[in-house]
């Protein structure tokens, strides 16, 4: 059963490509799940869901949400490994290095479009990679 997603867009970069069509690509690294009914299970997207991204008017979580898109469905999802030096799934099982993610990082709206500053967006909202890796996914979607 298809789920609907409500996701912040905080990349300010973004937010504009994103309102007008233009970027159909979003990296977010997955959730672990704190219920009781399944705790430490990895919230996963799939193709099919629909996704709805959001601003916060002001103070995040206190401040009314300002909704940037309509729910749009997600065409691909691609299920990756971050680490320190790359992203595994992305093009093969193989690490890919991030100085050769630059077009993964254009597909994203990065600025600039490099694998490194892409590396350093997604540390700057997501925190420290730890060194065993960390599960995220390639999302995208037709507007």
């Amino acid at each position: 059963m298809p789920r609907d997603w409500n996701l912040p867009l905080t990349y300010l970069p973004k937010v504009g490509p994103v309102k007008r069509g233009e970027c159909t690509q979003t990296i977010r690294f997955c959730t672990i799940s704190k219920s009781k009914k399944h705790p430490g299970k990895i919230i996963r997207k799939q193709v099919g869901d629909r996704v709805r991204f959001y601003r916060w008017t002001g103070r995040p979580y206190w401040s009314p949400p300002e909704y940037i898109t309509d729910y749009m469905i997600l065409t691909t999802v691609v299920n990756v490994e971050v680490f320190l030096d790359g992203i595994r799934g992305c093009c093969d099982e193989n690490i890919v290095p991030w100085g050769e993610l630059d077009f993964l990082a254009t597909q994203d709206f990065i600025n600039p479009p490099t694998g490194e500053a892409l590396r350093d967006v997604l540390i700057g909202k997501n925190g420290k990679i730890p060194a065993e890796g960390a599960p995220a996914q390639i999302l995208r979607w037709k507007p």
